[in-house]
């Protein structure tokens, strides 16, 4: 059983690394804004079948509460923070992008504090100064002294600080909701958020023709690293523990790197290197602390 558990959490981390690769192969096939509610549209016509009825009663129970964290849970994690993704890979390289996935911790402890109130303490305060040196170093390509940091890289890691904003409000859930509904929500929102951002591609004469590869990245999206892979985490998570599979989520940066260079022809350079390791290094640092206390107890 642990066996087909850490297949499982192979498949899932390869699932949600390959996104950022069929975002960069298909960029000029559909614009992000149509590609994101492509996705959302397929996950809501899948699961809301399967779980309306209860998902009815649900919503008869929600509060005003429950309502205002599910609108931030859709907007920060139900589909903008993709199409910001989808939108940088336009102007930087799957590799480059794919790095910044280490960020997603920084970002989380950093918005913790004014959302949760939670406290940081110096030490954490250098892993995040660390992190950004590795985020800089990325960004400006090496190039410290002349910089100029690319207009993808900078959407990647909005895509990144929006995810982290949605982890951190994901704390403040008290609704019943079981895994489909709760995705069916959350899509349902998050279409609603993208709207604006549709109307604007239309409006700009975006091209409206789907191809057959531009069908298939959407595809991709919804059923491979939306569906399949919740499935897969929820799987791993219930088998192997929290902690143990949350851990593995350091190891993404590597596999994308790696689908990047196999099916886009892209390696990495020096900066990508030195880049990723002063990120990790901060988030050990920043990190290192709460594992402690955590140990202790």
């Amino acid at each position: 059983m642990r066996f087909t558990a850490y297949l499982v959490l192979l498949a899932t981390l390869v699932l949600w690394s390959g996104n950022w690769i069929v975002a960069r192969a298909v960029r000029d096939e559909i614009a992000p804004g149509i590609a994101t509610a492509g996705r959302l549209v397929i996950v809501i016509a899948l699961l809301a079948p399967l779980c309306w009825r209860g998902l009815a009663v649900q919503l008869a129970r929600f509060t005003r509460r429950d309502w205002r964290v599910l609108a931030a849970l859709g907007f920060t994690g139900g589909g903008l923070h993709l199409a910001c993704q989808w939108l940088g890979l336009h102007y930087t390289t799957a590799t480059s992008a794919v790095l910044y996935l280490s960020t997603a911790p920084v970002f989380i402890l950093l918005l913790a504090r004014p959302l949760l109130g939670e406290r940081i303490a110096p030490r954490q305060w250098a892993g995040v100064a660390i992190s950004f040196v590795g985020v800089a170093l990325i960004g400006m390509q090496g190039k410290l002294i002349t910089p100029s940091f690319n207009l993808g890289d900078l959407l990647a890691l909005a895509s990144m600080a929006m995810w982290g904003s949605y982890t951190v409000v994901l704390r403040l859930r008290r609704d019943a909701l079981d895994t489909p509904q709760y995705l069916t929500l959350l899509c349902a929102a998050g279409l609603v958020f993208m709207l604006p951002w549709v109307a604007w591609e239309l409006a700009a004469g975006t091209r409206m023709t789907l191809t057959p590869m531009g069908a298939l990245g959407v595809l991709y999206s919804a059923l491979g690293s939306l569906l399949l892979a919740y499935a897969g985490w929820s799987y791993v998570v219930t088998r192997l523990g929290a902690a143990r599979a949350g851990a593995t989520m350091h190891l993404m940066p590597a596999i994308g790197v790696g689908l990047a260079a196999l099916f886009l022809g892209e390696y990495p350079r020096w900066y990508h290197f030195a880049g990723i390791a002063l990120i990790l290094s901060g988030v050990a640092l920043s990190t290192f602390r709460v594992a402690a206390v955590s140990s202790s107890r």
